[in-house]
């Protein structure tokens, strides 16, 4: 595997492990990261490289995306490119796996959580290490299992799934994610749980927005919600909300404002009736209904920035809410401030969002779009400028 030589690196981690609450000590640091302390040390003072494991292994114990101890621009985005036919060939072979070894179902339920966990915190790079072999594994599981067992098997092929597709979406390989989303709706009916058909048809609308069919993905969304059952609980309550909460978004790209102030009224209603919180894989409450407020405004357009800019006036994501969500909000509000003359606050939302999420932010369109913009508009911080529509491949 690569490794990292640029001493850059070794600040990078030196300057986390100090700023972490505790504050990790070297010795702490290896061995939470299962590490030799001469190692560590070696690294931070810039003496030796960085091997893609052990940079893993140490942005796990510093509690930190890989990204953010790379100081190699590309390096993070190649891997992850890279990776990616491994997924394809995983799920070549969904129907007829090869023969091989399977985890007990105790085990697959942690590594399904874990790569969910990774998904909503934006760490696409452990997903993409991890899902290939997991996903054959997870396939090989379901075909041999016992009919008692076959329902959950299924349940934890399509948040896996999910987890693949996440990595399949950002990172622009459409097709790849087009096809875990059949997937998806392929193994959904086995598990009979409304609640996971519900969150694979809130999914699906990634299909809609790829192919910028918005009024289909409208309609799609809206049957979704008339064939999910009441809601008598909170996953099935958070399981509606978030389907009107994406209709609205969808509703704002195809400038139906009814459609999308009608759906942000019932989402609304729904999070008022749950605390935030991830909800069979999908984050939901009332500060995600917030967020998609500012969403569903740069949909409807510049004249409708002003309501976006209200919210952000009054109100920041929390700290706890998961890192993807709270990137976005930042990358929307950028948006709205670009559209409202504000250059600077707008340059300030991306840096923020970078910082949260720095994988999420470069691979969003809208962050290279608005960051070409600000590189053409902006001369003040030129210097700061030029560097981060370079990180994100602005044009």
């Amino acid at each position: 595997m690569p490794a990292f030589t640029d001493g850059g690196v070794g600040r990078r981690i030196a300057y986390y492990r100090n700023v972490t609450r505790p504050r990790m000590t070297q010795r702490q640091l290896a061995d939470a990261a299962c590490v030799a302390l001469g190692t560590i040390r070696k690294i931070e003072r810039g003496e030796r490289g960085v091997t893609d494991a052990t940079l893993q292994a140490i942005a796990h114990a510093l509690g930190v995306d890989p990204g953010r101890l790379c100081t190699d621009r590309g390096a993070v985005n190649t891997r992850v490119h890279d990776a990616l036919p491994a997924l394809s060939a995983a799920i070549a072979t969904y129907d007829a796996p090869e023969d091989g070894p399977v985890r007990p179902l105790h085990e697959l339920r942690t590594a399904v959580a874990d790569a969910a966990r990774w998904r909503v915190a934006a760490q696409y790079t452990r997903i993409v290490r991890a899902l290939p072999d997991l996903l054959t594994e997870l396939s090989r599981a379901y075909h041999t299992a016992l009919a008692e067992e076959r329902a959950e098997l299924a349940g934890l092929l399509v948040q896996a799934y999910r987890s693949a597709d996440a990595v399949a979406y950002k990172f622009g390989a459409w097709d790849l994610s087009a096809r875990l989303v059949e997937l998806m709706r392929w193994a959904v009916p086995q598990a009979e749980d409304p609640t996971l058909s519900a969150s694979v048809a809130y999914v699906r609308t990634e299909t809609f927005f790829a192919a910028r069919a918005h009024v289909a993905g409208l309609r799609a969304l809206e049957q979704a919600l008339d064939s999910v059952p009441a809601p008598t609980a909170a996953p099935m309550i958070a399981a509606r909300g978030a389907l009107h909460m994406r209709a609205a978004v969808i509703a704002g790209r195809a400038h139906d404002a009814s459609a999308a102030d009608h759906h942000l009224a019932q989402a609304r209603t729904l999070a008022d009736q749950v605390p935030e919180g991830v909800y069979c894989g999908t984050v939901f409450g009332p500060d995600s209904v917030k967020i998609h407020v500012v969403s569903v405004a740069v949909g409807l357009g510049d004249e409708h920035v002003g309501r976006a800019l209200d919210v952000a006036g009054q109100w920041k994501p929390p700290q706890d809410l998961p890192a993807e969500r709270r990137s976005a909000f930042y990358i929307e509000l950028a948006r709205a401030q670009l559209w409202a003359g504000l250059a600077d606050d707008a340059f300030e939302s991306l840096k923020v969002a970078r910082y949260i999420a720095p994988q999420h932010t470069r691979e969003h369109p809208w962050v290279r779009e608005d960051a070409a913009t600000l590189r053409r508009l902006k001369r003040a911080d030129a210097e700061s400028l030029t560097h981060f529509a370079e990180w994100c491949a602005a044009t």
